[in-house]
């Protein structure tokens, strides 16, 4: 029995094609930039305990995505650092299709607006290649963290890959899936704190 497709993901096909499709003016759903993947990574490098962080770094992971995530491995030794070839590092996951939705609609519409004093997500980290990269200080802003077992803070990025080929593709792309920016798109993180109409004009100048 398959499982039903994601709010997000059924949004894209049913909202957010046919508006790309008009405001950008394609001629075909196939020119439409796409998700393609999202992979959240994490380091524990530089903490003292490595292998005791590495292992909670994993669980949290796996908390947060659902998915077993697989260890990261040094590909050369630096001395400085008291770091070996072939060491473990950190930890990534990689969501593709109903779990990347499903993960991408928590993170935009439950964990950013988590974020204390939250006015939206930077608009300069695009790498030119239609790909964003987000990072996260704290995993508390997840739902399915439980505050009182947090062992340690867990910082990662995220980064969602998409199909788009510019940075001005892929913005439009996550501005329609709701990725709340900071500037002109403030206004929709304000929605998504359920502030009050009154601090409109400050989110908006953020």
């Amino acid at each position: 029995m398959s499982l039903p497709i994601a709010e997000l993901q059924n949004e894209y096909t049913t909202r957010v094609i046919p508006a790309l499709k008009e405001k950008r003016g394609y001629k075909n759903v196939h020119q439409v930039p796409r998700l393609t993947k999202v992979v959240i990574n994490t380091s524990i490098a530089s903490a003292p305990d490595v292998k005791a962080a590495l292992e909670i770094a994993k669980d949290e992971l796996e908390l947060i995505t659902g998915q077993k995530p697989v260890e990261t491995i040094s590909k050369k030794a630096i001395s400085n650092f008291k770091l070996r070839a072939g060491q473990a590092i950190g930890a990534k996951v990689t969501l593709r299709g109903r779990i990347m939705y499903e993960f991408l609609e928590r993170l935009i519409k439950t964990a950013l607006p988590r974020i204390r004093d939250f006015r939206g997500v930077s608009t300069r980290a695009f790498d030119g290649n239609g790909n964003y990269t987000l990072g996260v200080t704290d995993q508390s802003i997840f739902p399915e963290v439980e505050l009182d077992k947090i062992k340690r803070n867990i910082g990662f990025d995220i980064t969602i890959v998409t199909s788009a080929t510019s940075n001005e593709e892929a913005r439009a792309l996550l501005t329609e899936l709701g990725m709340p920016f900071a500037g002109r798109n403030a206004k929709k993180v304000e929605k998504a704190e359920t502030a009050s109409a009154e601090q409109a004009p400050e989110s908006a100048s953020a």
